[in-house]
Order: C-alpha cells, then sequence, then structure tokens
C-alpha cells in the first residue's frame, strides 16, 4: 500500500500546502489545534475538496486537480474515525457495524464481517444495543468495528483517545496497537499529544500554520528536534529565543543568561532548548550553572513542576520582554525544572523562596534555526 499526497488549499487567513508521501505505516500528525491537521485527513476522505494537486492511494488517483479526477467518499473507501464517533443513533450496535459494509457483499459474508469484529472489540452480546446505552468507550469501540468490518485501504483516526477518561484511554491504546499490528496498509493517526504519537507512530509529521515542517521518526523527533514546533510539540517546556554567542555558545535574551552548548551553534540560530528534566541540581558556581530562585510550583502525582527565575540575570533585552503583558513576560523569563517526588535527593523538593544552584548539561542543549 502506498499513499502520495501534495494538496493546497487556501482559506481566508489560512492555506493548507502539504506534501507527503507514505507506505505500510503509521503517520502521525502532530499539532496545535487548527494547524490543518484534521482538514488533510477531510481531503484524503473526499469530504473536503482541495484547491489543487494530486491525492493518490495505491496507485489509483483519488484527486487530481488537472485531471479533473475527484472520487467521492464512498468510491475512495477510506476509513476516518472522528473524535466524536459519528455512530448512527437510531441504530442498533450490529447495523451500525454492518453500514460500512458495501451492499455488494453477501448476507451470510456480511454477518460473520460482523460477529468478528464485534468480538475483536469485546462488543460481543452488544449488538442489539443502540449509542446512546453505550459507554464513551464502548461507543468508540464500535466505530473502530465499523471501520475495520469495510476493509478500508487507509485507515485514518482524529484524536480518538479525546473523549476517553485515563483508564478507558490505557485499555484501548492496546486495542490499537494490536489492531495497528494487524492491518496491512497506511494509517494515517491525528494528535496533539506527543507521547500517543510515538507509542502508535512509526513516523511522525509536526504541522504547523497549514505546512509539515519536518517528517521524522519517533526518535529522532525527540532527540534531534529541527525546527521551534518540533521542540515545543516534542514536549520540551523550556524553549527560548536564542542568539549566536559564540561556536559552543548562545545568548538567550529572555533569561538574561548565556549558555554553553556540546553541538556547534549554527549562525542562524532561532532557539535554544532544554527539557525540564534534564535540569539538574547544582552545588555552586561553575560552567553552565546558574543561581536561581523559585517562584511557583505545582505538583502532580508523581513529580513537583518548578519556575526557576535568573538571580543574576543580565537585563540588556529589557526592552523586548517588556512588549509582553505581565504574565507571559514572567512565564518566558522562567525556568521550567521537574523534579521527581519519588526520589527528590538529599536537598529534598524544592519549595517557593528558595535560592539554589542549578546546571543545563552542555549534551542536553538542542539548538534549532526555524
Amino acid at each position: 500500500m502506498s499513499l502520495e499526497v501534495s494538496i493546497r488549499k487556501r482559506f481566508k487567513g489560512f492555506t493548507l500546502d502539504v506534501s507527503f508521501t507514505a507506505g505500510n505505516e503509521t503517520v502521525g500528525f502532530l499539532g496545535a489545534s487548527g494547524c490543518g491537521k484534521s482538514l488533510t485527513m477531510r481531503c484524503i476522505a473526499g469530504i473536503e475538496t482541495p484547491d489543487e494537486g494530486r491525492i493518490v492511494v495505491d496507485g489509483r488517483v483519488f484527486f487530481d486537480s488537472e485531471a479533473r479526477i475527484d472520487l467521492t467518499p464512498q468510491q475512495r473507501k477510506t476509513a476516518l474515525l472522528f473524535q466524536d464517533y459519528m455512530l448512527f443513533p437510531n441504530m442498533t450496535v450490529q447495523q451500525n457495524v454492518a453500514a460500512g459494509i458495501g451492499r455488494d457483499v453477501a448476507r451470510e459474508e456480511r454477518e460473520r464481517a460482523v460477529a468478528r469484529e464485534l468480538a475483536r472489540f469485546g462488543l460481543s452480546g452488544f449488538e442489539r444495543r443502540f449509542p446512546a446505552q453505550l459507554s464513551g468507550g464502548q461507543q468508540q469501540r464500535v466505530a473502530l468495528a465499523r471501520m475495520l468490518a469495510a476493509k478500508p485501504g487507509i485507515l485514518m483516526l482524529d484524536e480518538p483517545f479525546s473523549a476517553l477518561d485515563s483508564h478507558l484511554k490505557g485499555v484501548l491504546e492496546q486495542n490499537l496497537v494490536d489492531l495497528f499490528d494487524a492491518f496491512d496498509g497506511t494509517i494515517l493517526y491525528v494528535s496533539h499529544d506527543i507521547d500517543e504519537a510515538v507509542r502508535f507512530c512509526d513516523r511522525i509529521a509536526v504541522v504547523e500554520a497549514g505546512s509539515i515542517l519536518e517528517l521524522d521518526t519517533p526518535d529522532e523527533l525527540v532527540d534531534a528536534p529541527q525546527s521551534e514546533a518540533a521542540l515545543k510539540l516534542s514536549g520540551c517546556k523550556n524553549a527560548p529565543r536564542a542568539e549566536y554567542a559564540g561556536e559552543h555558545a548562545v545568548w538567550v535574551p529572555k533569561w538574561g543568561i548565556e549558555v554553553r552548548t556540546a553541538p556547534p551553534v549554527p549562525r542562524d540560530v532561532g532557539h535554544m532548548g532544554v527539557r525540564a528534566f534534564y535540569v539538574q541540581r547544582a552545588d555552586g558556581p561553575g560552567p553552565n550553572n546558574f543561581r536561581v530562585r523559585v517562584d511557583r510550583i505545582s505538583d502532580s502525582r508523581f513529580e513537583r513542576s518548578v519556575l526557576l527565575g535568573f538571580l543574576d540575570r543580565d537585563e540588556r533585552d529589557e526592552r523586548t520582554v517588556a512588549r509582553e503583558d505581565d504574565e507571559m513576560r514572567f512565564l518566558h523569563q522562567h525556568l521550567f525544572w521537574r523534579v521527581s517526588k519519588l526520589e527528590p535527593g538529599a536537598c529534598g523538593l524544592p519549595e517557593v523562596g528558595d535560592e539554589l544552584w542549578v546546571h543545563l548539561p552542555e549534551d542536553k542543549i538542542y539548538l534549532v534555526a526555524r
């Protein structure tokens, strides 16, 4: 199975312009709301029509603006799972699953396909129930069963876990892993959650403002992001603007500090990044050691998030940060630090008002130009 997409669609104030290819793999689309992830899926499925370009699936042309080819959604035989599942409320579970199967399929084969998919997703015994009688997790499993029963050429899932609680999400994630392993074809997976994308996808496309900025393996995206968007979407809480200050140094205006780096600094560097859990406590002055004050803390079950203000910051770029509102200026001037509550260390957990030293490891600094 192969997929080739090169399309453009213009709206007032926004243009979708994406090009990519995929094979027998799961490709994730990662980006903020409104960046064009779902719109791309809808164009492939035939729900939206691009202004120009081509969409080709396994050698079959779905859309070609120059050749005036635009197959209907029914002709394309793709499967797109929406966030709200789109079940027919007046149909039973059995009827909903059967709805995706073509009319040309014999009755016996249709019944076998429905029973197979109901069993796959643990829905045997729910055949005569209606969607309103099901939990959110059960409704999603019906939608997945309907999608597979249709034997589509492409599977497309648009944030399928957004409406589920954490327990159901964990259970259904395992169902999807088995499903993806068994499906022989292209799977497109839309998400804004880096952890989901890493778990499910062979490659991840970073989407911003209607364009794909990079398309890499999960390891490449996390370990070597190539853009500010990838840096932030990969979960890096610290991604301030940075300027060239030497072959192995950058000046960070909003922190008022110079940071040494192990990787060489490109002349056109735009941002640096350091993950919050890479920040280390230090004993005192030294290379990449900075004196800080704990200004805010917030706790989750297993970690404490800490906002650190730099006490010896250079205010040479104060004119730049002053253009922001007070809250954004406050946040951007701070370093995010995550401390494990399970292993807080000999000094204990940091508290508001504490003054201490922290270290930014040179080999854990990311540098991006885009």
